[in-house]
């Protein structure tokens, strides 16, 4: 009953002993996006998923494609996500749920049980999200934001006519301490750049650990990115239980 929902024939892979059901092979043509790869991503991370895919060559065809509206895909993202929460979280007022603070009057209570029950992040977003739906700017950022989504959109509907499916970097840099980027929010959104494109074109993506690196005394984790077209989580699974048997 949930309307942001799809009515679509489950495709399940599970039952089987080892999580995976039998099935034909979907995954033959990886493609490998080129602006994924460029200025800002780590060189550790760079050279650790191109040794993986030196390893998938030999069992399938790598082809490099082009997504060229990537660069724009961070401010696009926070643009739209900032004014759905913006719209949604009005419904926030204290009284049917979440957190309450007695007040004088109705508008009191709206406003206490916001101040408390929001933090910064979620206020942040919110006014970012009102400015942007706000009359004399929605034309110039929301519908132009919109109108970019489709863009990115349209990129990954025309690189899955070449390729099954997509491997990225999940992250350009090494994990960051928790914290560490709260007075810098562009930087923390920019960590974002390699996975918030799947969330505006719809699609479905997988991330998945490949090992760690060694940064000072401590090992951290890195990971990569698969996509693929809409409800084909299977080739997802498919080549992500591959990687996994690669690199354990």
């Amino acid at each position: 009953m949930d309307s942001t929902t799809m009515d679509y024939p489950s495709v399940s892979s599970s039952g089987s002993r080892d999580g995976l059901r039998t099935m034909d092979k979907k995954v033959k043509r990886i493609g490998i996006p080129k602006e994924y790869f460029e200025e800002g991503l780590d060189e550790r991370i760079k050279k650790s998923i191109e040794n993986l895919i030196k390893l998938l060559e030999k069992n399938y065809e790598i082809r490099h494609v082009s997504l060229s509206h990537t660069k724009y895909a961070v401010p696009c993202y926070y643009i739209i996500v900032s004014a759905e929460a913006s719209s949604n979280l009005a419904r926030y007022d204290g009284i049917r749920y979440g957190v309450q603070k007695k007040s004088e009057n109705l508008l009191g209570v709206y406003e206490k049980s916001r101040g408390v029950g929001f933090g910064k992040e979620p206020t942040r977003r919110i006014l970012l999200g009102t400015y942007v739906l706000s009359a004399g700017y929605y034309d110039a950022y929301y519908a132009r934001a919109q109108k970019v989504r489709s863009l990115i959109k349209k990129d990954f509907e025309n690189v899955f006519k070449e390729v099954d499916i997509l491997l990225t970097p999940a992250t350009p840099t090494l994990p960051f301490k928790f914290g560490e980027k709260t007075k810098d929010p562009v930087s923390m959104y920019l960590a974002d750049i390699y996975t918030c494109p799947a969330n505006l074109a719809g699609i479905s993506a997988l991330s998945q650990p490949i090992g760690w690196i060694e940064e000072g005394n401590k090992k951290l984790p890195i990971g990569l990115q698969l996509m693929a077209p809409h409800f084909e989580e299977d080739r997802l699974f498919e080549l992500g239980k591959h990687i996994e048997n690669l690199v354990l």
